[in-house]
């Protein structure tokens, strides 16, 4: 069920309705249990399993038997948790930690990675002259393994290191990983944001009704009216670079740039508003990521759960910035190349991370640079030298981009040579014209300058009520006008 279908509607529906209107507060219930002991359960908790029974809808109604392995793989480390805060040996500990890091890891390559690696060593062996040896795998790829199994790691590396204590609940430890929200596509939650949040009592809220409503909303346009209408303009072209000009390969190039961040911020807002309106909190996932003035300030600001995961569990381990600046260097290549990959089984992820890794260490250079010349330093901190900055930077990353999206490395190569040798062609402008694409360009721009300045958030707090709700009625008929025939499923429920 994508966020955007009418199925998911219905069932959030189902699932809102019956979570805040029946009469959860007053219900206390004991079941018996054997020795004569007694569970008390109260109408906190039964929210938590109604919660905790849709979520598992959620998935299975894709793939009951994948549903099925989260389940046992999240009571595999609820088990390892309660060792980790019962024992105090540290190699047992330790062990337990690298035995709960080596099961996701594990789950998480074979499903993901072993007929990537497969095939790769099937064209290593043909290049070398030798027959085919491997055969790839009939596995199905489960949706947003990659989001579920860094929170697993995120649980047990906290519990190990005293950041967090074991969960004693079971039920608790299923809701963090499989709430609906942010199952398949993020962002990325800590176990202790979201833990505690469980325990809360749950008390209906308009103005937290509201706010998520406004979530989800711009969520909707981002993907309906930015990101669906965009990739009319991206897919084609990307899929054969060779068989269009110049002009349509830059023009897509652009598309895909705004499509890819309007598709996958869209769905974090909806996650996020989904989970206001059940009273719970996830973090932002995003902040305007395309008015960065470096890479660095681009991956502060973009994938923002993804960023910092990496940043805590795997850039700093290994040395973080605290070394010398070829070390520092080496560590960046590693932990970029690495989340380069994560984002898919494909060498040219791996490539994407690797440039954003040597990106990163050159902005580093460039700073230290900067700092013994006071007039360059001043010249780039001026607003003509932000706004340098931001184009630069919005450039390499757009040009970047081309390699995230092409599938193999003859269509990169391909688009590269359309995009700096100028070659006539058909573009498809014929096809779809360019006023539709130039329109979205422009109110992509708007919305940012708008939201910079903060006008919507002014002007909303002096409208009157009827014109704020007719202003939100208006944004939902043009989501439902420009939504596509066919729903598209988000980017980045393949990752």
């Amino acid at each position: 069920m994508l966020f955007c279908s009418w199925a998911f509607f219905q069932f959030f529906l189902l699932v809102f309705a019956l979570y805040w209107f029946l009469p959860w507060r007053r219900l206390h219930c004991e079941i018996p249990l054997p020795r004569q002991r007694r569970f008390k359960l109260t109408g906190d908790e039964v929210r938590v399993w109604l919660l905790l029974i849709a979520s598992f809808y959620f998935y299975a109604s894709w793939s009951r038997k994948l549903a099925l392995l989260i389940v046992v793989s999240t009571l595999l480390d609820y088990c390892i948790g309660l060792g980790l805060d019962a024992w105090q040996n540290p190699r047992l500990r330790r062990a337990l930690l690298m035995l709960s890091i080596s099961a996701n890891l594990g789950l998480l390559c074979f499903f993901k990675y072993s007929n990537f690696f497969l095939a790769s060593l099937d064209e290593l062996l043909i290049a070398a002259g030798a027959p085919v040896w491997f055969n790839t795998l009939r596995i199905i790829l489960p949706i947003g393994i990659s989001f579920y199994t860094f929170e697993a790691i995120n649980y047990t590396v906290d519990v190990y290191r005293g950041h967090v204590k074991a969960e004693r609940n079971p039920t608790h430890l299923l809701f963090f990983v499989l709430f609906f929200p942010h199952l398949v596509a993020g962002p990325i939650v800590r176990a202790k944001d979201f833990l505690p949040q469980i325990r809360r009592s749950k008390r209906w809220s308009w103005a937290r009704f509201q706010l998520g409503g406004e979530y989800f909303l711009l969520g909707m346009l981002k993907k309906w009216v930015v990101a669906d209408q965009l990739a009319l303009y991206a897919d084609p072209v990307f899929s054969d670079p060779s068989a269009y000009g110049s002009l349509a390969n830059w023009i897509a190039m652009l598309a895909f740039a705004l499509q890819i961040y309007c598709d996958f911020s869209g769905y974090s807002d909806m996650a996020l508003g989904t989970a206001h309106m059940l009273g719970y909190k996830l973090a932002i996932n995003f902040n305007m990521p395309y008015l960065a003035t470096s890479v660095s300030d681009y991956w502060r600001r973009n994938h923002i759960s993804l960023s910092t995961w990496l940043r805590d569990y795997l850039f700093i381990p290994l040395g973080g910035s605290r070394c010398s600046f070829w070390k520092t260097c080496r560590n960046n290549l590693i932990t970029m190349t690495l989340g380069g990959l994560w984002h898919g089984a494909n060498w040219n992820f791996a490539l994407w991370g690797l440039v954003h890794g040597v990106s990163l260490s050159v902005n580093r250079a460039f700073r230290s640079f900067c700092q013994v010349r006071p007039r360059l330093d001043a010249f780039l901190q001026s607003g003509w030298g932000t706004t340098l900055r931001r184009a630069v930077t919005f450039f390499w990353l757009a040009q970047g981009l081309v390699l995230f999206r092409s599938p193999t490395f003859a269509l990169t190569r391909a688009m590269y040579y359309r995009l700096w040798v100028p070659v006539e062609g058909p573009d498809i402008s014929h096809i779809y014209g360019y006023n539709l694409f130039w329109g979205i360009v422009a109110g992509f721009v708007l919305f940012h300058v708008a939201a910079c300045q903060r006008w919507w958030e002014r002007l909303s707090l002096r409208m009157p009520t009827p014109i704020l709700g007719f202003t939100y009625v208006l944004a939902l008929i043009l989501c439902m006008v420009m939504a596509p025939i066919f729903v598209k499923p988000f980017l980045y429920m393949q990752f």
